[in-house]
């Protein structure tokens, strides 16, 4: 399953999110969102370089150019170069960084973090995923009450495998599977009790 933007997606998503929450009190929400950064400068860039190499092949290549014309052709340039970026992502990617996009990422998920009122649950246990596809980054954003420290290797190699799942490209059954892992990760130190209620939905939270 590659989709994210499905209905099959967003029940696929329900049912490992509530697998996850059946062993834990704490609270699990999956976001996704297609981009965390506009990076439009990035686009406006390649269009510069692509309007520039377009106006030295009009000045150098032995060819004869009408100088009436020579405007019109730069822009078309600049237009060529812009739509490439936007249109092949793993240029655009090359382009932009994978620090500005990580920068990207972790602001967009804190603030998705507070935007969808994780940190409103009764322990402070809820822990948001937060998938960035254009960027293939996973940020895994925990409340006060999720100390890494106290939940041991098992929850840093879960969110180590979340963070690195859509890495080589999305793909949402292995996100989901890394999610899974939260459970067993997360049961020991904060098991689910009897009178623990859902109090986040389950539903992934998609901004397309």
């Amino acid at each position: 399953m590659t989709s994210f933007f499905d209905t099959d997606a967003k029940a696929a998503a329900a049912r490992a999110i509530a697998a996850v929450e059946a062993q834990t009190s704490a609270e699990i929400v999956l976001a996704v969102k297609r981009s965390s950064g506009d990076y439009r400068d990035a686009d406006y860039l390649a269009g510069t370089v692509s309007g520039f190499v377009t106006l030295l092949l009009l000045l150098f290549l032995p060819q004869e150019f009408s100088v009436a014309w020579m405007p019109a052709a730069v822009a078309a340039g600049f237009g060529l170069g812009a739509a490439i970026s936007v249109l092949v992502p793993s240029l655009r990617r090359r382009s932009i960084g994978k620090r500005r996009m990580a920068a990207a990422v972790r602001t967009a998920a804190r603030a998705a973090f507070v935007d969808r009122g994780i940190s409103r649950t009764k322990g402070r246990t809820g822990i948001l995923v937060f998938a960035s596809l254009f960027e293939r980054r996973v940020e895994v954003v925990g409340d006060l009450g999720v100390l890494p420290e106290q939940l041991g290797t098992a929850y840093d190699d879960a969110v180590h495998a979340i963070e690195s799942s859509i890495a080589e490209g999305p793909d949402l059954a292995r996100l989901l599977a890394a999610v899974e892992r939260l459970g067993p990760a997360l049961a020991e130190e904060l098991p689910r009790l009897d009178d623990d209620e859902n109090e986040l939905a389950d539903e992934m939270a998609v901004d397309a």
